[in-house]
């Protein structure tokens, strides 16, 4: 009964730090602008970065990858399955955070925090865990010049991946978040295929 208190209080907690909307944070502290109000009004570090400029945008996603790295970080040493699915309730969090309406993020940093620490602190191969998704990545966004599509390509490469490991739980865990980051992304797929998505400005030049 304790441990289930305990896995209770702590999902609680990982989905609380998860809500935390770094991006309607900075950009109302620091530039007295609710990001919601402009461009594609997600929460994220994308959006952020074409409203508010590079630097704050590059903070909010350092920010947003660390709200699930952090979780497992500190769980994973206690208890790997709690570990595991507590990043999944921060990267929920995100996409759902109680401290801006429910309406966050698709969660592609908060999901890449996940993997990272779950590739270094728990199935201990951040090298082809991690590393192939972030190579994956950086080639489909210097390619085809869209955020989203590289999303989609990485998520589903470290998907692909995390089946080559024993751990079955991680398995679901990374699958699931992504399949659901990816259907997050459905308007986004929809002007992909129809030719319409914003490309990164300065990959465009």
């Amino acid at each position: 009964m304790q441990k289930i208190l305990f896995y209770l209080l702590a999902s609680i907690a990982a989905y609380l730090f998860g809500s935390i909307p770094w991006s309607l944070v900075i950009g109302k502290v620091f530039y007295q602008t609710d990001i919601r109000e402009h461009g594609s009004g997600n929460l994220g570090g994308t959006n952020a970065g074409r409203i508010l400029g590079a630097k704050a945008g590059s903070f909010v996603i350092a920010l947003d990858i660390l709200k699930s790295f952090i979780i497992v970080t500190i769980l994973s040493s206690i208890d790997q399955t709690l570990a595991i699915l507590c990043g999944m309730f921060a990267s929920i969090g995100h996409c759902f955070p109680i401290f801006a309406n429910f309406k966050g993020g698709k969660a592609v940093a908060t999901n890449a925090g996940y993997i990272l620490a779950i590739s270094i602190f728990i199935t201990k191969n951040p090298l082809y865990q991690a590393a192939i998704p972030v190579l994956v990545f950086l080639v489909m966004l210097f390619a085809f010049k869209m955020v989203s599509l590289a999303s989609i390509v990485a998520l589903t490469s470290a998907s692909i991946i995390s089946f080559f490991q024993p751990n079955l739980l991680v398995s679901i865990g990374i699958t699931l978040l992504s399949a659901f980051s990816i259907y997050r992304h459905k308007d986004n797929i929809k002007r992909i295929i129809n030719k319409e998505e914003r490309k990164v400005g300065f990959l465009s030049k």
